[in-house]
């Protein structure tokens, strides 16, 4: 079965007749999970087990926004509720306590069967900046949020769980929410070298990365990040040095103008390797899997790279120790 370059959502908590029908047509590299298709663990369980079987790859990946604070797709009564990335960071210690964090939201998501995770948000705080970003960063200081990024995505790989760093080159500084319209930063090229692309190039060995939906006015006054190719190849594989597997955001936000069809080309025009797309409407899903490729080339064997990192599955964990060192860490922040 040919594996096609994106990531696809699905409506509910188990795979319509013709959700299957579709994944077993076109067989996308991965899915990628919400709170409406989450119920329960057995049910979750069972819904990831169903999208494997159809596309025939027991280690297809399955993601996930389990970020804590905000954006966590699981939560109470069923799962831990995690704390948001600021909070972590303020801990007394901070690295130790963020990848504790991840490791133990790890042992949760491979429960599952989820073996990616769209965590480490590497954006940096701005005062003055909308909020979509907000408390997910970890600082505004470049060096700290690098180092507890990092510490984020290598909690969760010792988990046996992908790490995925976003928004690659930077969506911190950002005045508009890009679910809703396109922000544009206008910044200078210099200006955003030494700041908000900085965590990305510490990051630059870390195997996935999520592009931003923002207009970077000094290097592409017309086209957003994902969609750049001038960004792509000057900035993310250029400045950033990033050579993982580069994936979309979402290429039905609003950020982009576009038709569905007309952002994924111009998606994987840009230089990016996977196109996701979330909401789960079926009429948009096929228009994705129409515009995209197959998974080959240079794409396949980053994506092959990106697999390997965590192929060895999950280290040996204590989990009641952990969370009694996880808890005594954050309950006094």
């Amino acid at each position: 079965m040919i594996v096609r370059a994106f990531i696809s959502g699905c409506a509910s908590t188990k795979l319509s007749d013709e959700e299957k029908r579709f994944f077993s047509e076109t067989c996308p590299w991965g899915l990628i999970l919400f709170k409406r298709n989450i119920e329960k663990p057995e049910q979750v369980t069972e819904l990831v087990r169903s999208y494997r079987e159809i596309v025939a790859r027991a280690d297809a990946p399955v993601l996930i926004d389990q970020e804590g604070g905000r954006v966590q797709r699981l939560g109470p009564p069923h799962w831990p509720d995690f704390p948001a990335a600021e909070k972590l960071a303020t801990a007394s210690s901070s690295r130790e306590s963020v990848s504790l964090g991840a490791r133990l939201i790890a042992y949760e998501l491979l429960r599952l069967g989820v073996n990616v995770d769209c965590v480490p948000v590497a954006d940096l705080r701005f005062p003055g900046a909308h909020d979509v970003i907000g408390d997910r960063a970890y600082g505004s200081e470049p060096g700290k949020v690098a180092a507890l990024a990092r510490a984020a995505a290598e909690g969760l790989m010792a988990g046996g769980v992908l790490p995925v760093v976003k928004h690659i080159p930077g969506h911190g500084r950002a005045l508009a929410d890009s679910h809703l319209e396109l922000p544009k930063v206008a910044a200078s090229r210099g200006e955003l070298e030494q700041t908000d692309f900085a965590p990305f190039r510490a990051l630059n060995d870390l195997p996935l990365a999520m592009t931003a939906h923002v207009i970077y006015e000094a290097i592409d006054p017309a086209l957003p990040a994902t969609i750049s190719p001038t960004v792509v190849s000057e900035v993310i594989r250029g400045n950033i040095g990033f050579d993982g597997l580069l994936m979309t955001d979402d290429v039905s936000m609003k950020a982009l103008s576009g038709g569905i069809g007309e952002n994924t080309q111009a998606a994987f025009v840009a230089g990016c390797d996977l196109a996701l797309h979330c909401n789960g409407k079926m009429d948009e899903m096929r228009s994705v899997a129409e515009n995209s490729p197959p998974l080959e080339g240079k794409a396949a064997e980053r994506a092959k790279k990106a697999l390997d990192r965590i192929a060895s599955g999950a280290k040996p964990l204590d989990v009641a120790e952990a969370w009694s060192r996880f808890s005594a860490m954050i309950e006094t922040v």
